[in-house]
C-alpha cells in the first residue's frame, strides 16, 4: 500500500543526492562498448533511481517516459540533451555537475557527444511503467514504438 503525504517530492534533488553518494550504489557503473549501460539503484514508495553510463557517440532515441516526470544529473563527463523546438532537434550541453528537472510529457533524446564516457544518475517518480519512442520527420514527431516495463526491460 503506498500512503500518500501531499509532500511534492523533489526529483532533482534525489538524483544529486543520489550522484554524491557513490559508496551507497549497490553496484558500480559498468560500461558496454555495444549500448549504453543502465541499472536501477533503488525503487522506493514513489519515485526509482537509475544510473546511466555513456561511452563516447552512444545515446538514446527520441523517446518521453510514459507519463512519468523525471531528473537527472551528470556525475561525471558531459551529455547532450537534445529537445524539439520548432520542429527541429535543438542540444543543451550538460557537463559534470549539471541537472535538470522534466514534466511528465517531456520528450529528449540524450546523447555523449564528447570523448570521454559519462555517468548520469535519473530519477522517474511515478516509477517507469512505459517508455514511447519517437520519430522527427518534416518537423513532426510520430509514435515509433511503446516499451513496457517487465516486458521489454
Amino acid at each position: 500500500m503506498t500512503v500518500s503525504t501531499g509532500v511534492a517530492v523533489d526529483l532533482l534533488d534525489i538524483a544529486r543526492r543520489s550522484a554524491a553518494a557513490p559508496d551507497d550504489w549497490p553496484f558500480a557503473p559498468r560500461f558496454d562498448p555495444r549500448e549504453r549501460w543502465y541499472g536501477r539503484l533503488a525503487t522506493v514508495g514513489d519515485h526509482e533511481v537509475w544510473l546511466l553510463t555513456w561511452l563516447p557517440g552512444q545515446g538514446t532515441d527520441l523517446h518521453d517516459h510514459g507519463g512519468s516526470a523525471g531528473a537527472f544529473t551528470v556525475v561525471s563527463g558531459e551529455i547532450v540533451e537534445q529537445t524539439v523546438r520548432g520542429g527541429e532537434l535543438v542540444g543543451t550541453g550538460m557537463p559534470a555537475g549539471r541537472g535538470r528537472r522534466f514534466g511528465p510529457h517531456h520528450v529528449h533524446r540524450v546523447v555523449n557527444a564528447g570523448i570521454r564516457p559519462a555517468v548520469t544518475v535519473h530519477v522517474y517518480g511515478p516509477a517507469l511503467r512505459a517508455m514511447t519512442r519517437y520519430r522527427l520527420h518534416d518537423g513532426r514527431l510520430s509514435v515509433e514504438s511503446i516499451t513496457r516495463a517487465g516486458a521489454d526491460w
